[in-house]
Formats: C-alpha cells, sequence, structure tokens
C-alpha cells in the first residue's frame, strides 16, 4: 500500500471514491488533492531501521561516506548522510532523519565527531531509543547505541571508521564488517567499493536477524576533491537499492556494473574501461605486450583485440581453467578468470600497484 504526501489536483471524478478507499479525506467537489508517494510503512512520524552500518573516511583521499543495510524499504532516504570535507552519519534504531544535517552542521563549524553527537543527544528525550555512527575527515569518530534499541545491538569502531548495528544475530556481525573494512586499508581500492565489501561480509556473517520481510541497501560517499564528483556538492556515489530480495548483492552489481569494474560481465569481444583493465592486469603480469615498461594509454588500450585474447587463453591455461581446444571461447574473461588474475597479482607482489594503477578506470562520477 502507498501513504501520499504532497499536493497535486485530480482531474477525474472517480477520484473522490479511490480517495475514500485510501483513508484519504477529500473535498466533494473536484479538483481534489493528492500527496506524493511516501510507503505506507514509513506513515508515522517516526522511521524505524533495525539494521548494520558503516560510516567512513579515507585519509588518503578525503572521501566520506556510509554503506547500510536492512530488513525494511529504501533504508538510503533515512540512514546514511554525507557531506564532502566533513564527514558521514548513519542515524538509525529509531532513525531521527535530522540527525544528519545537525551533527555535520556541527562539525563543519568546528565540533569535535563527539562533540557534535553529545549536542545533538542532548535535548533528545528519546535518545535511548536511537543508535548513530559519526566518522569525520579530521579523523574523528564517535557512536551511540541506546539502551532500548533492540538486541541484539552493539558498536565497533577505528581511526577512520565506525560500524553500528541492532536487531542483528549477534555481534559477528559487527566484527565482520569492521574486519573487512580493516583488511583493505591501503588496497587501492575507492571507498564505496570498501564500504560495499564491508557489507557483504556483515551479511554473510547473518545480518539482520528477521526473515520474511522487504529488504534494502544503501551506499553514499561524498569527495572533496575537485574535479572528482559532476554534483556541486561533491556527492560522488549513491546507491540506493529501494527493494530487493538480496539488496547487498545487488548493491555490489549495481557498483560493479556502473563503476565498469572488471568482472561486472563476461568479456569476449568488447571494447571499455574493464577491457583497459584486463590488458593491464595481463601485462603486470607479463602475458600481454610484456616488452614496454608501461601501456600507452591511448583508446585502442580499452578495445579486446587478438592479442588480449590470447593472452588471456594462456593465462586460463596456466590455471587449469578451460580453454578453447576444450570448447570455452577464445578470450573467456568470467568471474573465475578475474579471481584467478587478482589470485596471481597477489602471489606476484603486484596487487597493491595494479590496483592503485586501476583507479581512475573504475571510478563512478554519477
Amino acid at each position: 500500500m502507498i501513504r501520499t504526501s504532497g499536493s497535486f489536483a485530480f482531474g477525474s471524478p472517480w477520484i473522490p471514491t479511490l480517495a475514500v478507499a485510501w483513508g484519504l479525506a477529500v473535498p466533494t467537489m473536484l479538483p481534489s488533492p493528492i500527496r506524493g508517494q511516501v510507503p505506507e510503512g514509513w506513515r508515522d512520524a517516526e522511521l524505524v531501521f533495525h539494521t548494520f552500518s558503516i560510516v567512513a573516511v579515507d585519509p588518503d583521499t578525503g572521501e566520506a561516506g556510509v554503506a547500510v543495510t536492512t530488513r525494511n524499504a529504501c533504508v538510503g532516504n533515512g540512514v546514511p548522510w554525507v557531506r564532502a570535507g566533513v564527514g558521514a552519519v548513519a542515524t538509525q534504531a529509531s532513525t531521527r532523519t535530522e540527525y544528519g544535517a545537525e551533527i555535520l552542521d556541527r562539525v563543519a563549524a568546528g565540533a569535535s565527531a563527539t562533540d557534535a553527537l553529545e549536542a545533538a543527544l542532548a535535548s533528545d528525550a528519546a535518545g535511548d531509543r536511537r543508535q548513530i555512527g559519526v566518522a569525520t575527515v579530521d579523523g574523528g569518530v564517535a557512536q551511540h547505541t541506546g539502551a532500548a534499541t533492540n538486541p541484539w545491538a552493539g558498536q565497533r569502531a577505528g581511526p577512520d571508521y565506525a560500524v553500528q548495528g541492532n536487531l542483528l544475530e549477534g555481534p559477528g556481525v559487527v566484527d565482520a564488517v569492521a574486519e573487512d573494512f580493516e583488511a583493505t586499508r591501503g588496497t587501492g581500492r575507492h571507498l564505496a567499493d570498501r564500504l560495499v565489501s564491508a557489507l557483504e561480509a556483515g551479511q554473510a556473517a547473518g545480518g539482520d536477524a528477521r526473515k520474511g520481510r522487504i529488504q534494502s541497501a544503501a551506499v553514499r560517499v561524498a569527495d572533496p576533491r575537485e574535479g572528482m564528483a559532476q554534483r556541486s556538492d561533491g556527492e560522488t556515489v549513491f546507491i540506493h537499492v529501494c527493494e530487493h530480495p538480496t539488496p547487498v548483492a545487488e548493491l555490489r552489481r549495481i557498483h560493479d556494473t556502473v563503476s565498469g569494474t572488471l568482472g561486472h560481465r563476461t568479456l569476449e569481444r568488447f571494447s571499455g574501461n574493464d577491457v583497459a583493465q584486463l590488458k593491464i592486469m595481463l601485462h603486470a603480469l607479463g602475458l600481454y605486450r610484456p616488452d614496454p615498461d608501461e601501456l600507452p594509454r591511448d583508446r585502442a588500450l580499452r578495445d579486446f583485440d587478438d592479442d588480449v585474447a590470447e593472452a588471456v587463453d594462456a593465462f586460463r591455461r596456466s590455471r587449469g581453467l578451460s580453454t578453447p581446444s576444450e570448447g570455452s571461447p577464445s578470450g573467456l574473461v568470467d568471474a573465475e578468470t578475474v579471481e584467478a588474475l587478482w589470485t596471481a597479482l597477489g602471489d606476484a607482489g603486484k596487487a597493491v600497484e595494479v590496483r592503485l594503477e586501476l583507479r581512475s578506470l573504475t571510478r563512478i562520477r554519477r
């Protein structure tokens, strides 16, 4: 069911009957007011997002971001808040959306993460039902888990992140999120990529304890660096899976597809940034045009050609993967191939170097 808000003029005589069926008060004369759509589950003044989330910053880039998932619809509309050059906030459990702007305003004015959070909670009579995480670009982290939030509820923080969750399978969820984020430091991966990875780890550890409910997930990142965002507010990433049977997996699929990350599609003969990534990875392994120290950064780098197909076939053969002689297409690059490539780069001690080289090819600017 959809609840409505806002205003618009009806233009049909059957609308009053329909509006009454929906429980809307309308005048007997046309035109009648209709209001913009809001999910029925949000009809109360207070939003409730039992969930787990991570707020984090990347000290190297100045990015700030939030990733979150829950067994409620449209979590991205209420929980995650980011501001370029300032920080990130997650407001959940008994969600008060105003905390996003209020806390970031205080940080922007010079308050620490802790002081900004404490000031926001000071006049909140429902503070014992709130759960909030804050991370600021100056290195501040603050958290609050009210005593009246639903069990299991808890939190964990590091120097550049804060993880919080309530109504979870147990503490292992929060630990998995934190440990995954810590493990991706210094890997050359974008902040949005790392945040989605952390959500995946928490989901694999059990996630939200409820079953049979609508689910959603979101990741949101802001970048203060010149020319990195299309938007004037510096927001570079906002992927919002408002409802999906497996929202975290869908978040990953969308992230990888929009960023053009190698592995988001099966390659045979294509052109695009993922082809360029493939060539750079194979070059680093000495399988694709190994003679120059660096491949020319021209448009030809994006084209899937005979040489790269041969290099892919040689790599697959070396890893015991199926080859054209066994019926596979020449130059087949599927998820198994991509995983094997990264394993080989890791074994060669080149994974971080290559990830850093590929950053510009996988950056989201939408």
